[in-house]
């Protein structure tokens, strides 16, 4: 009853809760019917000439093309990096394959299943089919019959879960490079079909015969610009402002972001020292004298023991000393000691040694099923094989066969065995010495507490300095991976472009630091600013002004002798100066140099020519006429031959370059 009575005693006070309540509702419910298309607009990570490129899609490429590296590297360590070159060759590819389709479907190209059946198992499969391993017959060639078998095998039905599992791996293999291959062929349908349009001719040929064989000599002076002093010289803003016009479409630019942080390593505590040097003293004594060396070693080892022999060249180097020096003897302590560089407390004890064994061995896997064949390995040391097969491989005899169980059982023939060498069996005990838990949250605790007393880029670089922390930079665009070479640092990319100028970051962890970062700089225009570039530009700006500068010295003069001494330099020679030359003479690269000797009427003297490195004065000879006989047909062979190296970019990156892209995987990246 005291309830109810609390609840009539408020009841005003219930129904604006209850009425906002339900509004909040009736909003919700008005919302959510579009909500629907909302979702579905956030599904997508992009568009390329109208087609709408789905997450899952994006995801699934990325997926298939992860198991495609891991197949055919046999690694599965993938680092952030080879992530982030994955997931961009995938984009690149629906790039490529979806302007390319566009394309097609605007001039009736494509390739048909009968094709593609062609090209990936046909009598004459494409090279992307016959370069892979998993296709190589026992002599490391292409064979066919590999690849048959192998498209036979992925259509087997199994009801072994690890089986269905492999199977997939090698369907998801074989799709994607059936789709490379249908891609590639587009990319030689599309660049053939245009090859064939785009062709040199006769004029062409010509000039091209004419600027390799046309010669001339020339006399020719340089004023350098560093010969002239800066002083004499002023560069005004809009001097600059004109280069920077002249050039602007150099300086377009891509959504980037200027940002600037600091790093708190985490390191290691005094304590954290104290307890891993605590530990291993501890286990010193049972270490010295156990007899299961191999649960004492691999309970509190950072390496592992399994009783594998080394030799002076497999041992690590800090053991050598110790295992291989005259006298040693199985039960050999090496007591415990600290390694200050790496961080590492070790101890070892000699396990056994005084006995030889080869480095390494060679093997024939024996065919045991039908259609099968024998296969010979290439050398191997022992720790490139499982224990299981090294055991037998390094005990036995050349001509000993030994079966192992890998699932199945296996044969194996020893065909080689190298020279024996000492070999000891070693127990090491290591462990790293790491920052504990409490550790890590007193620097992120110092990390967090910089973020809370800094809010504005002001107050930041005050403090790195009065803490006297180094205060790094960075450029990064929406979709780098990570910011210069810290390690998971891609959160700081999304938050620099979620951030107001001047703002200051929360504490980011990215690998073994904590950093804060600052927003010091947005640039969404399509071009830098000038004020980005104009620093740059300056240089050549006052490189112009001493042109204009050495110019009016010989403005006046008729001979290159009198520009020569006008200009305090001498008179030099270049011969053989052809129109497609990359070089005038031993100044280097100078085209304008190049074009004012054939341009200027032979024996006069030239206008002064403003170049890269200095003006020059030039005055050529009589022009070496190219021979009249041009030989067409060889010159535009050559020519199309040299085009046809560069014209399958060139024309895939103009389409690209011209296509209707949204590239919005940022937003899920």
């Amino acid at each position: 009853m005291a309830t109810l009575q609390r609840i009539r005693n408020h009841g005003y006070f219930l129904l604006i809760i209850v009425g906002l309540a339900m509004l909040a509702f009736v909003l919700g419910d008005l919302l959510n019917s579009g909500s629907s298309y909302m979702n579905k607009s956030r599904e997508y990570i992009g568009e390329i000439e109208g087609e709408k490129i789905h997450y899952t899609e994006y995801e699934s490429a990325v997926e298939q093309l992860t198991e495609v590296y891991k197949i055919e590297s046999g690694r599965n360590d993938f680092d952030e990096d080879l992530h982030a070159q994955i997931r961009n060759q995938v984009w690149q590819m629906l790039v490529t394959k979806y302007t390319l389709q566009h394309q097609g479907e605007m001039i009736g190209m494509d390739v048909t299943a009968d094709e593609l059946y062609e090209l990936c198992a046909g009598a004459h499969p494409h090279q992307l089919i016959t370069s892979r391993r998993a296709f190589a017959g026992a002599d490391g060639q292409f064979d066919r019959a590999y690849l048959l078998n192998f498209l036979s095998s992925i259509e087997t039905e199994t009801d072994d879960r690890e089986m269905q599992a492999n199977l997939q791996q090698a369907k998801n293999y074989w799709m994607y490079w059936e789709n490379a291959v249908k891609l590639t062929a587009m990319q030689e349908k599309y660049t053939g079909l245009l090859q064939h349009l785009i062709s040199a001719n006769k004029i062409d040929a010509k000039y091209a015969a004419q600027s390799r064989e046309t010669k001339v000599d020339a006399a020719y002076i340089m004023k350098p610009y560093y010969a002239v002093a800066d002083s004499l010289v002023t560069v005004s803003n809009n001097d600059i402002k004109k280069i920077y016009d002249e050039r602007k479409q150099m300086y377009k630019q891509t959504p980037n972001r200027d940002i600037a942080y600091v790093a708190f390593p985490i390191i290691p505590s005094e304590t954290d020292y104290e307890m891993t040097e605590k530990a291993m003293q501890t286990i010193e004594e049972e270490f010295r004298t156990t007899e299961d060396i191999a649960l004492v070693v691999n309970s509190n080892s950072d390496v592992t023991y399994d009783g594998r022999n080394m030799s002076e060249q497999s041992i690590p180097e800090e053991y050598k000393e110790f295992a291989f020096h005259k006298g040693a003897k199985a039960g050999d302590f090496m007591p415990l000691t600290y390694d200050a560089e790496n961080r590492i407390f070790r101890m070892a004890r000699l396990v056994e040694c005084g006995f030889s064994m080869p480095d390494s061995v060679k093997l024939k896997g024996i065919a045991t099923k039908e259609g099968e064949e024998d296969f010979d390995y290439d050398w191997m040391a022992e720790n490139d094989l499982p224990k299981n097969i090294a055991e037998p491989a390094f005990a036995g005899k050349v001509g000993t066969r030994f079966t192992v169980n890998m699932g199945e059982d296996r044969t194996f023939e020893i065909t080689g065995l190298t020279k024996a060498t000492p070999k000891v069996k070693i127990a090491i005990i290591e462990q790293s010495v790491t920052p504990s838990s409490k550790t890590y949250s007193a620097i992120f605790n110092a990390a967090k507490q910089f973020v809370i007393n800094n809010t504005n880029e002001e107050a930041f670089r005050a403090a790195a300095e009065e803490e006297q922390k180094e205060v790094l930079t960075a450029n990064v665009q929406k979709m780098s991976n990570k910011v210069n070479d810290l390690k998971s640092s891609r959160p700081i990319v999304r938050w620099a472009f979620e951030a107001k100028e001047g703002q200051v970051s929360d504490v980011f962890e990215c690998g073994k630091e904590y950093i804060v970062a600052v927003l010091t700089g947005t640039h969404d225009g399509e071009y830098r600013d000038f004020e980005e570039v104009k620093s740059t530009l300056r240089y050549e700006a006052v490189n112009r002004k001493k042109a204009e500068y050495i110019t009016k010295q010989v403005a006046n003069v008729a001979t290159l002798e009198e520009a020569a001494t006008a200009l305090n330099v001498e008179v030099k020679n270049v011969q053989g100066l052809t129109k497609d030359s990359y070089r005038f003479g031993s100044e280097g690269m100078e085209p304008a140099a190049i074009g004012a000797a054939f341009a200027t009427p032979a024996h006069q003297l030239s206008k002064p020519v403003r170049g890269n490195q200095g003006v020059l004065l030039i005055v050529p000879a009589e022009t070496q006429e190219a021979a009249a006989e041009v030989n067409y047909e060889t010159e535009i062979a050559n020519m199309n031959a040299r085009m046809a190296y560069s014209l399958p970019y060139q024309l895939l990156n103009n389409i690209e370059q011209h296509a209707e892209i949204v590239d919005d995987r940022a937003k899920f990246q």
